[in-house]
């Protein structure tokens, strides 16, 4: 279970925005318990949420946890997918395609937490790892890798690294964390 912190440790952080790839899918307890635990720490710290809008699945079990803990909510959705954008965001952009609301979430973010989720969370992981891969930014990046869920994506990755097929290290390039208590202490945040 994460720990709280005092509200003067909390004012002390720079608050960031945390930009949050994940599914959009209704899933099993072992992921939804450690989303909202890992959201209620984002808006416990005053940090704000960057995510796919959607009010549907893991992106809503993830925005309404930080939203009750009082963080801010922005939302980056697409057009065809506006009609299960939440409707209560503090801020929604609706952007044309997948391709512009990446680019709009990365802008917007500080540092992005991948979660568990399926083919259109990895597009999004893949490609803000590649831009980093080539200095495109320097934003961190932290896979949470919930119940083992990216083990198989760790184990490649560092076989990757071991073969030549990375211009950096690993580590330098993204992070594992078991919870979200972990990635919140990866981030300085």
């Amino acid at each position: 279970m994460a720990s709280d912190i005092s509200p003067a440790t909390a004012a002390a952080r720079t608050p960031l925005n945390i930009c949050v790839f994940c599914s959009a899918a209704d899933l099993d307890g072992v992921y939804t318990d450690a989303a909202r635990e890992f959201a209620g720490l984002i808006g416990k710290r005053g940090h704000s949420l960057v995510w796919g809008g959607s009010d549907s699945g893991l992106m809503k079990v993830v925005a309404d946890g930080v939203q009750e803990a009082g963080g801010r909510l922005v939302g980056i959705s697409v057009e065809f997918l506006r009609n299960v954008a939440r409707p209560n965001a503090d801020e929604m952009i609706v952007t044309a395609d997948l391709a512009e609301r990446k680019a709009v979430m990365l802008a917007r973010a500080d540092a992005i937490v991948v979660m568990v989720g399926g083919t259109g969370t990895l597009d999004e992981a893949t490609e803000i790892l590649e831009l980093r891969k080539h200095g495109m930014h320097t934003k961190p990046i932290v896979i949470l890798n919930t119940a083992g869920f990216y083990d198989g994506l760790q184990q490649q990755m560092r076989r990757m690294e071991a073969e030549g097929f990375l211009p950096l290290a690993l580590d330098e390039l993204v992070t594992f964390a078991d919870d979200g208590l972990q990635v919140l202490e990866l981030l300085g945040a």
